[in-house]
C-alpha cells in the first residue's frame, strides 16, 4: 500500500499577469490534488506524467511510493543525485523496463542498454561527437536555420511543427548529408511525428514489473509508424554501407560512426546495432532540441525585452555567420539553456537499485526504481529563487540539478551538438522573425515523448526590418497567464518522503 502522506488543498488557481506584464510566469501543468489509490494514479500518469504528480515534489528531497508490485523514490537531494549518476552508476543501471514502449522503434540502442554492451557502443559513438567533429558539423546548422527561416511565413504559426522540421533538417543533413526535402528523409520525418504523439518517455510499465514471457502491446498508433521508421532507417545505412565500400562516402556523422572501431575489440557496429543507434540519434537530436526551441521561442514571445536583446545578438551574427563567432551569442545561448531549464525534454529519467541501500534514512530495497526527475529538480524551491520565471541571466543552480543531457557516464554524448544546434537555429530564426504571442492560446506542458504542450504552440510572426533588432515593439499582446500557480515558498512545510 501507498504511504498517505497529506497534500496541499487544490484550492482555485489565481488569475495570472499576461506575457510582458510584471509577475507573469510562463505556463505550467496543475498538481495533482490529494492522494489518490494506486489505479486512479496509474491512469493519471498515463494520461500525463507531470500533472500526475503532487505539488509538494518541488519542494521535497525525496517521496517514496509503495505498492504491492513495485517500490520506487524519487529523489532531489543533490547528494543521491551525484550519488546515482556520477559516483556509483554501475550500482544504479538504468531500468530495463524504461524500454517498454520505446523499444519497439529503438531496439538495443544507447539510451536502453547497460553494463559491457553499453560501454562498447559508446567507446563508438562518443568520437563522433567530439570537439573537432562539432565544427565540422556547423555549415549543416546555419544551412539549416536558414531554411527554417525562410519557411516560415507572417501571421500565425504552429510552432512546434516548424522547429520539429527544422530540428530534424539539421539531423538529416549531420548525420546522412541530405535535408530533410529529400523523399526518405521527408517520410521518417513524417513517421517520427505520428509515433511521438502517441508514445510517451515513461509508461506505468516503466515501474510495474511485467514477466517477460508476457507479449508486449505496443501502445495504439505507435507500431506502425515505429516499423515504417526503422525500414528507412535501414534503406539509409545499407546506401552508406555500399557508398563506405565503394570509397564515395561522406564525411559525416553516420560514415565516423559506422567506420569507427571499437579500440578494445576492433569491432564495428553491426548493420543492424547501426539502425538502433539511428533512431536514438533521430530520437535524441530532433525531438528533444525541437522541444526545447519551441519552448524557448514561446518565452521569448512573452518577453519582449528579454527577445529583443537576443535578436540584437542574433541579427549581429548574421552578419557574418561563422563557429568562431559563436560565443557573441552568449544572451541567445542562455536563452536557450533556460527553456531547458523550465522544459527538459526528458523530464524524468528511471535507474534501478542493484543491491540494498540507504537513502535519508529510508531502506531502498534491491530492485527498487529510483526517479531523477529534471522536471522537479529544474524548478525546486530549495535550488532557485523564483524557480518558475524566465530569467536566462539567473546564476546556475547547483550542479547535480541541472540535467537534461543527464549527467555523469552517462550523459548524452550529444550535448554540445544539442546546445550548439539549439542556439544556431534560434539565432537565425531571431534575426529574420518577430515572435508574438496568442491571445488566450497558452499551451498546456505535458510530457510525451518530450515535453510539449498538450495542443501545439501558437505564435504570431511578422517579419523583423532592417534595423529593428535591438527594439521593443510588437510587445506581448495575447493573455498568456499560466495554467496553474508556481507553488509558492509560503505554504506549509512539506514533507520529504510520501507517494508520487
Amino acid at each position: 500500500m501507498s504511504r498517505p502522506v497529506p497534500d496541499e488543498p487544490a484550492g482555485s488557481q489565481p488569475s495570472r499577469p499576461a506575457p510582458g506584464d510584471a509577475g507573469w510566469l510562463p505556463p505550467k501543468p496543475v498538481a495533482r490534488a490529494g492522494n489518490v489509490s494506486l489505479m486512479r494514479y496509474l491512469r493519471l500518469f498515463r494520461r500525463d506524467i507531470l500533472s500526475a504528480q503532487p505539488a509538494r515534489l518541488y519542494r521535497a528531497w525525496m517521496a517514496e511510493f509503495r505498492t504491492p508490485f513495485f517500490t520506487s523514490f524519487l529523489v532531489n537531494d543533490p547528494a543521491l543525485v551525484r550519488l546515482v549518476l556520477r559516483e556509483r552508476p554501475q550500482d544504479f543501471p538504468k531500468s530495463d523496463r524504461v524500454g517498454e514502449g520505446l523499444r519497439q522503434l529503438l531496439g538495443r540502442s544507447v539510451f536502453l542498454t547497460n553494463g559491457e554492451e553499453w560501454e562498447r557502443q559508446r567507446r563508438i559513438i562518443n568520437p563522433a561527437f567530439e570537439g573537432g567533429r562539432l565544427r565540422g558539423a556547423f555549415p549543416a546548422m546555419q544551412a539549416a536555420g536558414q531554411a527554417a527561416a525562410a519557411r516560415l511565413q507572417a501571421g500565425e504559426v504552429e510552432i512546434e511543427a516548424a522547429t520539429s522540421h527544422a530540428a530534424a533538417d539539421v539531423i538529416f543533413r549531420t548525420l546522412f548529408s541530405m535535408p530533410i526535402e529529400d523523399r526518405v528523409a521527408r517520410r521518417v520525418f513524417d513517421a517520427f511525428g505520428q509515433f511521438q504523439r502517441k508514445q510517451p518517455i515513461l509508461t506505468p510499465a516503466a515501474f510495474v514489473p511485467l514477466p517477460r514471457w508476457l507479449p508486449r502491446v505496443p501502445r495504439r498508433g505507435t507500431g506502425r509508424p515505429a516499423r515504417v521508421i526503422r525500414r528507412l532507417i535501414t534503406e539509409l545505412t545499407d546506401e552508406r554501407a555500399r557508398q563506405i565500400e565503394a570509397g564515395s562516402a561522406p564525411d559525416d556523422l553516420a560514415t565516423k560512426i559506422m567506420t569507427t572501431a571499437d579500440p578494445l575489440t576492433g569491432r564495428r557496429l553491426a548493420p543492424a546495432e547501426m539502425v538502433d543507434q539511428v533512431a536514438i540519434f533521430f530520437l535524441a537530436g530532433h525531438e528533444t532540441s525541437a522541444s526545447a526551441l519551441a519552448w524557448a521561442l514561446y518565452l521569448l514571445a512573452c518577453d519582449p525585452q528579454a527577445q529583443a536583446r537576443a535578436a540584437c545578438e542574433a541579427k549581429a551574427f548574421q552578419a557574418a555567420p561563422d563557429m568562431s563567432s559563436l560565443p557573441q551569442l552568449r544572451y541567445v545561448r542562455a536563452v536557450f539553456r533556460e527553456a531547458l531549464r523550465l522544459y527538459p525534454p526528458v523530464p524524468m529519467m528511471v535507474r534501478e537499485a542493484r543491491g540494498r541501500e540507504l537513502f535519508r534514512g529510508r531502506t531502498v530495497p534491491r530492485g527498487a526504481q529510483i526517479v531523477l526527475s529534471p522536471w522537479h529538480l529544474h524548478r525546486h524551491e530549495r535550488f532557485h529563487d523564483d524557480p518558475d520565471g524566465f530569467d536566462p541571466d539567473r546564476p546556475a543552480g547547483p550542479p547535480d540539478c541541472f540535467l537534461p543531457f543527464s549527467a555523469g557516464p552517462r550523459v548524452c554524448p550529444g550535448a554540445g551538438f544539442a546546445m550548439m544546434e539549439g542556439t544556431v537555429l534560434l539565432a537565425a530564426l531571431l534575426a529574420r522573425w518577430r515572435f508574438e504571442p496568442v491571445k488566450d492560446a497558452v499551451p498546456v506542458p505535458v510530457a510525451h515523448l518530450t515535453v510539449r504542450s498538450r495542443t501545439g504552440i501558437r505564435l504570431r510572426l511578422r517579419p523583423r526590418g532592417g534595423d529593428d533588432g535591438a527594439d521593443g515593439e510588437g510587445g506581448a499582446t495575447g493573455n498568456g497567464g499560466t495554467e496553474a500557480g508556481s507553488g509558492g515558498k509560503g505554504g506549509a512545510r512539506a514533507r520529504e518522503a510520501g507517494p508520487l
